[in-house]
């Protein structure tokens, strides 16, 4: 057999074969899993090593060991007692391929599956909880039917009817010139009906995409298999759900979702194409057979909607055990269903009625003025429920007391209708140069693009705010970092610069209030521009015409600056888009993003970008079980930022007696800053407390510089306090013999640089040892100095 030192030559650094089942075969080994944050890194870098070996998974997401360890098990004499690290890569769940970049397009979805996550915790109330659930799971499909209605608006209403209809503008674009009655001589698809056929092709085609989108990544993410356990009587159920076997396994939901949302976006599409066509059959003079034919249809579609919102309703996420069934049936049937249906209602528009003409818009605004009125009722009964979910068991440290989940919900409410908006109202500028040929996007649409800038006046008040506390903070830390380096020469800039840092990093704590108050604002507009648009049917410039000079110029600065902005948003979303795609740092980017809020398996909605933690979770699991099941050996596991939180629901989803062999080391983490107020029904006070008593040890690290890790703030009542820090940042004030350069104000990265780290990872190591005892020892035990690595 070759050497691993030899094949490490072949292939120095990653990328090549895996080395499957390389592990010690030494018994009570410890292992030490390092488990890097948002942006991700080499393994190189995380094992402080250039010559790497995957020992475990494939291109996505793997295991990689030191060279010098794989080779040492030949030599077991040179590894006794020594821990073996092992760096654990899944950037690439993220950001990898040039295809993620379509993920821009979900960003909505997104949004809204992360309000199904962040319901207040609970004590009881099973039914309020199912009905969180269902609400949310509801609001994400009225973004899909928005998604896909905006689509139709492009296509059928500004292109197919409005433009293809009107000479002026067909001439101006000679591609519409064949659907167009003037200029191809009333041709066979200058029928109204039949330039609707054809233009449906747009909004069924991305209804398609979106299918499959979910479905590619259903295949690799959501169908990657947990370890098969059931739950101990032992087990703490109440703290958390992420210990639940089945939580990281929802193929099941996400195959159901996937099939009602794409029937929901097909019967879009069909009863756009059916009740124009309906319309005109229903007129005096119309074919009583086509009308007839048009009733039917129509009724079919609602009745195949109403089957859509029963299954979305039907049945949430089964997460006390996995649930390896399939509706294969209803997965493909409701679909291949809806998909019939528009067909139908392409033919049933097709067919030739005499003395039909386009003229004005399509019904565009009682469509998006009802999408909008659902979501706003929607959004008020989650509000109420949350709220009482909240008073059952209060969390003061939960974000908008318990109201976060609404307000997040509401946002991506408002980030559909901006898109949609942004859409239309970009396709109608480029379709009618001149502004008098069409009639343009509904009513509506304009209305709700004018209040952008009154949103906008709002959150610059917000941040003037933010900045004055912000100036006020730095000035109060200026005097405390004095104390903090006692000693040393004053230096004003350098005082200055460290107190700054601290106090943006403080505004990370001020975001639940970012988000009620561009929530709330968010929910006034929207009313407002629904009352305005089905009050008066004009433009708010057009309908201000009668008020006073003032009132008339605002609202028409309002709706030009609106008009303007929305179209600048769209036009950087699809530049930002397009430069992902090929740019891959641009690409990683994004997947930064993503890593925040793509943790979340996708409940509410399945087109929403796949869920990272499905896959890397069970790695972990599967690595830390396999590892103490073989050698008998403990572990370290030891995560930064997102990491971190990586670790803990793998932590939590070990049998309870593999938990207790598992030492946590985690630094500059969010688990309680972000996702404890964030999330309280998974992260709360009860979760954390939970997983502090479970596993052996759980040390913490963290900086006042750090905008995003902070204390967990747990007491040592059943072991060492978690937290340890602040950390002094930077390490040196001024030049010193140990620091002659100036020492960087590290903030968020580098935690291995602080000498804390360095001790606390041999504090762990020194527990885990065969050769030492294993009690917990007392808080403020004397720690042993190493020099240890990072997963940063």
């Amino acid at each position: 057999m070759q050497r691993a030192e030899e094949r490490v030559q072949e292939r120095p650094a990653t990328g090549g074969p895996e080395r499957p089942g390389a592990q010690p075969e030494e018994t009570g080994t410890a292992l030490e899993l390092l488990v890097h944050g948002v942006g991700g890194t080499t393994p190189e870098k995380m094992l402080d090593d250039p010559r790497t070996v995957r020992i475990s998974g494939d291109d996505t997401a793997a295991v990689f060991r030191r060279a010098e360890d794989v080779d040492a098990e030949n030599r077991p004499d040179d590894r006794r007692g020594q821990p073996v690290p092992e760096a654990y890569v899944w950037c690439n769940l993220t950001s990898g391929n040039s295809a993620r970049a379509l993920w821009l397009l979900l960003l909505p979805f997104m949004v809204v599956n992360l309000a199904h996550w962040m319901r207040p915790g609970a004590q009881g109330h099973r039914r309020a909880v199912r009905l969180y659930g269902l609400l949310v799971r509801l609001i994400g499909l009225t973004l899909t039917v928005l998604l896909v209605a905006a689509a139709c608006e492009v296509a059928l209403d500004l292109a197919a009817w409005q433009c293809a209809g009107t000479h002026a503008c067909a001439e101006r674009h000679s591609w519409l010139g064949f659907l167009s009655p003037a200029a191809s001589h009333h041709g066979w698809w200058s029928d109204p009906g039949r330039r609707l056929a054809l233009a449906a092709v747009v909004p069924a085609a991305l209804t398609c995409l979106l299918w499959y989108l979910s479905r590619r990544t259903w295949s690799a993410y959501e169908s990657q298999q947990p370890i098969s356990r059931k739950a101990e009587p032992e087990e703490d159920t109440d703290g958390t759900a992420l210990g639940r076997p089945g939580f990281w396994y929802g193929r099941r939901l996400v195959a159901r979702l996937r099939a009602a949302h794409t029937a929901a976006g097909l019967l879009t599409v069909a009863a756009a194409l059916a009740t124009t066509a309906a319309r005109f059959d229903r007129e005096p003079g119309g074919s009583t057979l086509l009308d007839t034919l048009g009733r039917f249809l129509v009724a079919a579609i609602l009745a195949t909607a109403v089957g859509v919102v029963w299954v979305v309703c039907r049945r949430g996420r089964s997460e006390n055990f996995i649930d390896r069934r399939l509706d294969k049936h209803l997965v493909r049937r409701l679909p291949l269903g809806a998909l019939a249906l528009l067909v139908l209602s392409a033919v049933y528009a097709g067919w030739e009625r005499p003395g039909w003409a386009s003229a004005g818009r399509l019904p565009g605004d009682t469509t998006f003025g009802t999408i909008t009125l659902v979501q706003g009722g929607l959004v008020i009964a989650l509000a109420v429920v949350a709220r009482v979910l909240h008073r059952t068991r209060p969390d003061p440290r939960a974000a908008m007391r318990g109201l976060g989940g609404p307000a997040v919900a509401m946002l991506a409410c408002a980030l559909g209708g901006v898109m949609s908006g942004g859409v239309s109202q970009r396709v109608s500028d480029w379709l009618d140069g001149t502004g008098t040929s069409i009639a343009g996007p509904p009513v509506l649409l304009t209305w709700q693009a004018s209040a952008i800038p009154v949103l906008i006046l709002v959150l610059l008040v917000l941040c003037g705010g933010l900045g004055r506390r912000a100036w006020l903070l730095r000035r109060a830390a200026m005097g405390t970092i004095e104390l903090d380096y006692a000693g040393e020469p004053k230096d004003t800039a350098r005082t200055r610069k460290i107190a700054t840092t601290r106090a943006m990093a403080t505004l990370t704590d001020r975001g639940p209030l970012l988000v009620a108050v561009v929530s709330t604002t968010t929910l006034l507009l929207g009313a407002g521009a629904l009352v305005g648009a089905f009050t008066t049917d004009k433009a708010p410039a057009q309908a201000a015409l009668p008020a006073h000079a003032f009132v008339h110029g605002a609202a028409q600065t309002a709706q030009a600056l609106g008009s303007w902005l929305i179209g600048l948003g769209f036009i950087l979303f699809v530049t930002w888009g397009r430069r992902a795609y090929k740019d891959a740092s641009a690409r990683r980017t994004i997947g930064i993003l993503w890593d925040v809020g793509t943790f979340w398996p996708r409940a509410a909605h399945p087109f929403a970008p796949p869920c990272y933690a499905e896959r890397a979770v069970p790695d972990l699991t599967w690595r830390m079980a396999t590892w103490t099941r073989a050698t008998g050996g403990r572990l370290v596991l030891s995560g930064h930022s997102q990491g971190s939180v990586l670790a803990a629901a793998a932590a939590w989803q070990l049998k309870p007696a593999v938990r207790k062999r598992v030492a946590l080391l985690t630094y500059g983490s969010p688990l309680e800053r972000l996702y404890g107020r964030w999330f309280p029904a998974h992260f709360g006070p009860a979760a954390l407390g939970s997983l502090h008593r479970d596993v052996d040890c759980w040390r913490n690290l963290y900086r006042l510089t750090d905008p995003i890790g902070g204390p967990v703030g747990l007491p040592g009542d059943c072991g060492p306090a978690v937290d340890r820090g602040p950390l002094k940042d930077p390490l040196g004030y001024g030049r010193t013999a140990l620091h002659p350069l100036p020492a960087p104000v590290l903030g968020h990265s580098d935690y291995q640089a602080d000498p804390a780290f360095a001790e606390e990872r041999e504090r762990l190591l020194a527990r885990l040892r065969p050769d030492l005892p294993t009690p917990r020892p007392e808080a403020g035990a004397p720690a042993q100095a190493d020099s240890g690595r990072s997963s940063a």
